[in-house]
């Protein structure tokens, strides 16, 4: 009898304990979630500073301005000379990598002459790309970030080298049609304060023979390097006097394409690329800018 008291003691002395620690850290945790949820609360949606007009004279590409209307994603932020970027290890390509674009940065005595393709050694050697992986491959290391968007400096065009700027094109596509579209590009600096561009790969599905949707790509070289089925540009097109910005959004399939097709058939509804990329622009160009007017058709 005395045994089975002491038993009954025991287990209400132990679980007398038990509640209090639990409440202890009950108690713990709301101030630690409190406490996370008030430094949340002080983390703008943008983490970048505004840009003020004074800083876009500075250095014609630095890297905080390209930034000006926010990250399309957070993982693996990189920066460089004149654009940033975000790397996916998984595929050895940049998910997307930013540029900004205006007279000042496109003229200048940089020569790619001067520029090779190199490996980025800030990549773990696990997940980066190496030139042995495109040779005999039969694709272009294609610039996301393009060398010729960067006369202003040497160092900034040899940035733009880094293989983890670059992913497997189609070299016909590569050297007509996109090529093309990053003179569009450059062109339209002409008639807007800044043009910002962001590019990237995607990945998209294709229906088979069964009625069913498949993602299917290949993969070069000994680090299995994702060659993309497309490949996006979103334009942001700064308007002089603060006037709002215009938004032009492309896609463009891994493939030979006619030349003479013209851009604007490649136009898309800019949730066509946010869906496919799991990226986000609008949201933060709508911080930025009270006007934004979707060009997606001219």
């Amino acid at each position: 009898m005395m045994r089975c008291w002491r038993t009954g003691a025991t287990l209400l002395f132990g679980a007398g304990l038990g509640a209090v620690a639990s409440r202890l850290l009950s108690i713990r945790d709301q101030k630690e979630e409190e406490e996370r949820t008030g430094l949340l609360s002080r983390v703008p949606v943008l983490p970048v500073p505004r840009v003020q007009a004074s800083e876009l004279t500075v250095s014609p590409g630095a890297s905080g301005a390209v930034m000006k209307y926010g990250f399309p994603s957070l993982a693996n932020i990189k920066t460089r000379e004149s654009y940033v970027t975000s790397y996916d290890p998984r595929t050895r390509t940049a998910s997307w990598v930013i540029e900004r674009l205006n007279p000042a940065v496109l003229s200048g005595s940089s020569d790619r002459k001067y520029c090779d393709f190199k490996e980025d050694d800030s990549v773990h050697v696990f997940h980066r790309a190496t030139n042995a992986d495109y040779r005999g491959s039969g694709f272009d290391r294609g610039h996301l970030a393009a060398a010729a968007n960067h006369k202003w400096s040497q160092k900034a065009m040899e940035d733009t080298f880094y293989l983890s700027n670059v992913a497997p094109q189609n070299p016909h596509l590569n050297q007509k049609t996109w090529n093309n579209l990053e003179k569009l590009c450059r062109s339209l600096t002409k008639h807007y304060l800044n043009v910002y561009v962001c590019t990237g790969p995607l990945y998209l599905p294709r229906q088979e023979a069964d009625g069913k949707l498949y993602v299917h790509y290949q993969v070069l070289g000994h680090n299995h390097v994702a060659v993309p089925t497309h490949f996006f540009k979103v334009l942001i097109l700064e308007q002089a006097d603060g006037r709002g910005v215009e938004l032009r959004s492309y896609v463009l399939p891994n493939e030979p394409l006619d030349e003479r097709l013209p851009l604007e058939r490649f136009l898309v509804p800019i949730e066509t690329i946010e869906r496919a990329s799991g990226l986000l622009f609008v949201p933060n160009i709508m911080k930025r800018s009270g006007s934004l007017q979707a060009i997606t058709a001219k």
